[in-house]
């Protein structure tokens, strides 16, 4: 009976670290108090599978970090989106992609026909920016300096930027 007692008054006096500590996880009071709450839960249940030589803060630490990544991980899961059309084509289109309007798309077009009405000299490396290869890499693969990359890929924006100054 003595082990239960001192069990649950080191839990009790870890309460501020967990909640300090659920408070660096979250970055949100109520959020911290719900993963407090949660852990001092499933520290409780699992009271029989502590072992008296282990770091008792380390254990109840851990607990509290696991509950945290499986909580997060919870999350993405039901945040992912899941497109059952026939040609993906919602995969393709980011969620705030301006689209969903005509003028969206429309603007989409008149972009895309600008970028493609530049030189090879600048269209490719600035559409390899814009597809997310850093420039290193798009140096790398046209065999160009770098800043011979970066000056084409700052005129191309400068470029873009005069032929679709209404949109601004």
């Amino acid at each position: 009976m003595a082990e239960i007692t001192t069990f649950k008054k080191r839990l009790l006096g870890l309460q501020s670290n967990l909640m300090n500590f659920a408070y660096q996880l979250t970055t949100s009071r109520e959020a911290a108090a719900d993963l407090v709450q949660d852990t001092t839960l499933k520290v409780l249940d699992n009271e029989e599978k502590y072992v008296d030589n282990v770091n008792f803060k380390g254990w109840v630490f851990t607990i509290m970090r696991n509950i945290f990544i499986n909580n997060y991980r919870r999350q993405v899961r039901s945040a992912t989106v899941v497109d059952s059309t026939e040609d993906l084509y919602h995969l393709n289109i980011s969620q705030e992609s301006g689209l969903s309007t005509p003028d969206g798309s429309f603007a989409a077009k008149e972009i895309s026909s600008a970028i493609n009405a530049f030189s090879d000299e600048y269209r490719i490396p600035f559409n390899m920016y814009i597809a997310g290869y850093k420039y290193s890499e798009i140096a790398d693969k046209m065999g160009l300096p770098l800043g011979t990359v970066k000056s084409r890929i700052f005129f191309a924006r400068k470029r873009l930027q005069g032929m679709l100054q209404d949109y601004r």
